[in-house]
Protein backbone atom coordinates (compact mmCIF):
# COMPACT_ATOMS: atom_id res chain seq x y z
CA UNK A 1 0.00 0.00 0.00
CA UNK A 2 2.91 2.45 0.55
CA UNK A 3 4.00 1.95 -2.55
CA UNK A 4 0.73 2.98 -4.16
CA UNK A 5 0.68 5.84 -1.71
CA UNK A 6 3.84 7.09 -3.59
CA UNK A 7 2.93 6.37 -6.73
CA UNK A 8 -0.16 8.63 -6.61
CA UNK A 9 1.67 11.53 -5.09
CA UNK A 10 4.51 11.50 -7.49
CA UNK A 11 1.94 12.33 -10.10
CA UNK A 12 2.95 8.92 -12.56
CA UNK A 13 0.57 7.37 -14.83
CA UNK A 14 0.55 3.38 -13.45
CA UNK A 15 -1.97 1.60 -15.25
CA UNK A 16 -4.86 0.20 -12.18
CA UNK A 17 -4.06 2.70 -9.94
CA UNK A 18 -4.44 5.85 -12.07
CA UNK A 19 -5.78 4.78 -15.49
CA UNK A 20 -8.53 3.75 -16.79
CA UNK A 21 -8.75 -0.55 -17.53
CA UNK A 22 -9.08 -2.10 -20.83
CA UNK A 23 -9.77 0.61 -24.26
CA UNK A 24 -9.38 2.81 -21.10
CA UNK A 25 -5.36 2.11 -20.27
CA UNK A 26 -4.36 5.05 -21.90
CA UNK A 27 -6.49 7.58 -19.88
CA UNK A 28 -5.86 9.36 -16.74
CA UNK A 29 -7.79 9.84 -14.04
CA UNK A 30 -7.90 12.22 -11.88
CA UNK A 31 -6.21 12.40 -7.94
CA UNK A 32 -9.69 12.65 -6.44
CA UNK A 33 -11.25 10.68 -8.03
CA UNK A 34 -9.24 7.32 -7.49
CA UNK A 35 -11.58 5.84 -5.24
CA UNK A 36 -14.60 6.43 -7.29
CA UNK A 37 -12.77 5.21 -9.68
CA UNK A 38 -12.23 1.11 -7.99
CA UNK A 39 -15.89 1.60 -6.56
CA UNK A 40 -17.32 2.06 -10.22
CA UNK A 41 -15.29 -1.17 -11.03
CA UNK A 42 -16.39 -3.43 -8.44
CA UNK A 43 -19.93 -2.33 -9.16
CA UNK A 44 -19.61 -2.71 -12.51
CA UNK A 45 -18.80 -6.61 -12.36
CA UNK A 46 -20.96 -7.10 -9.58
CA UNK A 47 -23.64 -8.74 -12.29
CA UNK A 48 -22.88 -12.86 -11.42
CA UNK A 49 -25.93 -15.29 -12.09
CA UNK A 50 -27.01 -18.39 -10.45
CA UNK A 51 -27.42 -20.06 -7.30
CA UNK A 52 -25.57 -18.45 -4.57
CA UNK A 53 -22.33 -20.31 -3.52
CA UNK A 54 -22.66 -22.48 -0.46
CA UNK A 55 -21.25 -20.82 2.88
CA UNK A 56 -18.28 -23.79 2.85
CA UNK A 57 -16.94 -22.51 -0.46
CA UNK A 58 -17.71 -19.22 0.50
CA UNK A 59 -15.85 -19.24 3.46
CA UNK A 60 -12.82 -21.33 1.38
CA UNK A 61 -12.78 -18.06 -1.04
CA UNK A 62 -12.25 -15.26 1.46
CA UNK A 63 -9.53 -17.30 3.02
CA UNK A 64 -7.67 -17.86 -0.50
CA UNK A 65 -7.80 -13.67 -0.66
CA UNK A 66 -6.42 -13.53 2.70
CA UNK A 67 -3.57 -15.23 1.94
CA UNK A 68 -2.80 -13.66 -1.29
CA UNK A 69 -3.47 -10.29 0.23
CA UNK A 70 -1.24 -11.07 2.72
CA UNK A 71 1.58 -11.71 0.86
CA UNK A 72 1.92 -7.88 0.30
CA UNK A 73 2.42 -8.41 -3.66
CA UNK A 74 -0.98 -6.15 -4.28
CA UNK A 75 -0.93 -2.90 -2.86
CA UNK A 76 -3.70 -2.84 -0.35
CA UNK A 77 -3.81 -1.75 2.86
CA UNK A 78 -3.88 -3.83 6.04
CA UNK A 79 -7.15 -2.86 6.75
CA UNK A 80 -8.69 -4.51 3.69
CA UNK A 81 -7.04 -7.85 5.16
CA UNK A 82 -8.67 -6.94 8.19
CA UNK A 83 -11.84 -6.81 7.28
CA UNK A 84 -12.41 -9.79 5.40
CA UNK A 85 -10.99 -11.90 8.62
CA UNK A 86 -13.56 -10.01 10.38
CA UNK A 87 -16.04 -11.51 7.69
CA UNK A 88 -14.82 -15.01 8.30
CA UNK A 89 -14.57 -14.95 12.03
CA UNK A 90 -18.08 -13.48 12.72
CA UNK A 91 -19.57 -16.03 9.81
CA UNK A 92 -20.68 -13.08 8.24
CA UNK A 93 -20.25 -14.49 4.37
CA UNK A 94 -21.31 -12.32 1.26
CA UNK A 95 -23.53 -13.60 -1.01
CA UNK A 96 -21.88 -14.42 -4.20
CA UNK A 97 -23.41 -16.04 -7.30
CA UNK A 98 -22.64 -19.07 -8.85
CA UNK A 99 -22.18 -18.18 -12.64
CA UNK A 100 -20.42 -15.59 -13.94
CA UNK A 101 -15.98 -15.78 -14.19
CA UNK A 102 -14.38 -15.75 -17.28
CA UNK A 103 -11.41 -18.09 -15.20
CA UNK A 104 -8.61 -16.87 -17.32
CA UNK A 105 -9.07 -13.14 -16.56
CA UNK A 106 -10.12 -14.27 -12.46
CA UNK A 107 -12.61 -14.99 -11.20
CA UNK A 108 -13.74 -11.01 -11.61
CA UNK A 109 -17.82 -11.20 -11.51
CA UNK A 110 -17.94 -13.65 -8.06
CA UNK A 111 -15.13 -11.39 -6.05
CA UNK A 112 -17.02 -8.01 -7.44
CA UNK A 113 -20.30 -9.18 -5.02
CA UNK A 114 -17.71 -10.65 -2.42
CA UNK A 115 -16.19 -7.13 -2.45
CA UNK A 116 -19.40 -5.07 -3.00
CA UNK A 117 -20.63 -6.86 0.26
CA UNK A 118 -17.52 -5.01 2.01
CA UNK A 119 -18.64 -1.41 1.11
CA UNK A 120 -22.21 -2.15 2.09
CA UNK A 121 -23.68 -3.24 -1.29
CA UNK A 122 -25.62 -6.41 -1.66
CA UNK A 123 -26.29 -9.13 0.87
CA UNK A 124 -24.41 -10.94 3.67
CA UNK A 125 -25.84 -14.12 5.57
CA UNK A 126 -25.03 -13.36 8.69
CA UNK A 127 -24.84 -16.90 10.80
CA UNK A 128 -27.14 -18.08 8.29
CA UNK A 129 -29.53 -15.21 7.72
CA UNK A 130 -29.80 -13.56 4.54
CA UNK A 131 -29.76 -9.69 5.15
CA UNK A 132 -28.79 -6.04 3.46
CA UNK A 133 -25.07 -5.81 3.54
CA UNK A 134 -25.19 -2.47 5.18
CA UNK A 135 -27.63 -3.94 7.65
CA UNK A 136 -24.44 -6.97 8.76
CA UNK A 137 -21.85 -4.03 8.76
CA UNK A 138 -23.77 -2.17 11.43
CA UNK A 139 -24.30 -5.68 13.37
CA UNK A 140 -20.38 -6.23 12.95
CA UNK A 141 -19.31 -2.27 14.09
CA UNK A 142 -17.88 -2.46 10.85
CA UNK A 143 -17.84 1.08 8.20
CA UNK A 144 -18.52 0.66 4.95
CA UNK A 145 -15.34 -0.21 3.24
CA UNK A 146 -13.57 2.61 1.41
CA UNK A 147 -11.22 1.50 -1.25
CA UNK A 148 -8.14 3.16 -2.31
CA UNK A 149 -5.97 3.42 -5.03
CA UNK A 150 -5.82 -0.11 -6.91
CA UNK A 151 -7.39 -2.04 -3.97
CA UNK A 152 -10.84 -2.79 -6.24
CA UNK A 153 -8.81 -4.01 -9.12
CA UNK A 154 -6.58 -5.78 -6.32
CA UNK A 155 -9.93 -7.41 -5.01
CA UNK A 156 -11.64 -8.78 -8.05
CA UNK A 157 -8.14 -10.10 -10.14
CA UNK A 158 -7.45 -13.88 -8.86
CA UNK A 159 -9.10 -17.04 -8.90
CA UNK A 160 -10.02 -17.58 -5.05
CA UNK A 161 -13.29 -18.54 -6.41
CA UNK A 162 -12.19 -21.60 -8.64
CA UNK A 163 -9.84 -22.58 -6.36
CA UNK A 164 -12.25 -22.65 -3.61
CA UNK A 165 -15.06 -24.28 -5.79
CA UNK A 166 -12.32 -27.34 -6.36
CA UNK A 167 -10.84 -27.40 -3.10
CA UNK A 168 -14.74 -28.25 -1.89
CA UNK A 169 -14.27 -30.60 -4.12
CA UNK A 170 -11.32 -32.37 -3.14
CA UNK A 171 -12.37 -32.66 0.50
CA UNK A 172 -16.06 -33.80 -0.47
CA UNK A 173 -14.24 -36.76 -2.29
CA UNK A 174 -11.24 -36.99 0.46
CA UNK A 175 -14.37 -37.66 2.86
CA UNK A 176 -16.40 -40.30 0.37
CA UNK A 177 -13.29 -42.29 -0.06
CA UNK A 178 -13.04 -42.52 3.69
CA UNK A 179 -16.35 -43.97 4.19
CA UNK A 180 -16.22 -46.52 1.07
CA UNK A 181 -12.72 -47.69 3.19
CA UNK A 182 -14.26 -47.73 6.15
CA UNK A 183 -17.49 -49.35 4.54
CA UNK A 184 -15.21 -51.82 2.74
CA UNK A 185 -13.43 -53.19 5.50
CA UNK A 186 -16.93 -53.19 7.30
CA UNK A 187 -18.52 -54.99 4.71
CA UNK A 188 -15.11 -57.54 4.60
CA UNK A 189 -15.85 -58.32 8.31
CA UNK A 190 -19.91 -58.62 8.57
CA UNK A 191 -19.30 -61.60 5.96
CA UNK A 192 -16.33 -63.15 7.82
CA UNK A 193 -14.22 -62.40 5.41
CA UNK A 194 -10.42 -62.70 4.51
CA UNK A 195 -7.96 -59.72 4.56
CA UNK A 196 -5.47 -61.64 2.82
CA UNK A 197 -6.67 -60.91 -0.54
CA UNK A 198 -5.65 -56.79 1.22
CA UNK A 199 -2.33 -57.65 1.81
CA UNK A 200 0.03 -54.41 0.84
CA UNK A 201 3.02 -57.08 -0.35
CA UNK A 202 0.55 -58.49 -3.35
CA UNK A 203 -0.16 -54.79 -4.70
CA UNK A 204 3.51 -53.70 -4.17
CA UNK A 205 4.13 -56.68 -6.68
CA UNK A 206 1.74 -55.84 -8.72
CA UNK A 207 3.31 -52.24 -9.00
Amino acid sequence: AASITRIVASGKTVYGVNTGFGLLANTSIDKARLAELQRNLVMSHACGLGEKLDARVVRLVIALKVIGLARGHSGVRREVVDFLLTLLKKNALPQIPSQGSVGASGDLAPLAHLSAAMMGEGWIDFYGEPIFAMEALRKLDLKPLELGPKEGLALLNGTQVSTAIALDALFSAENVFTSALVAGAMSVDALQGSDAPFDARIHALRG
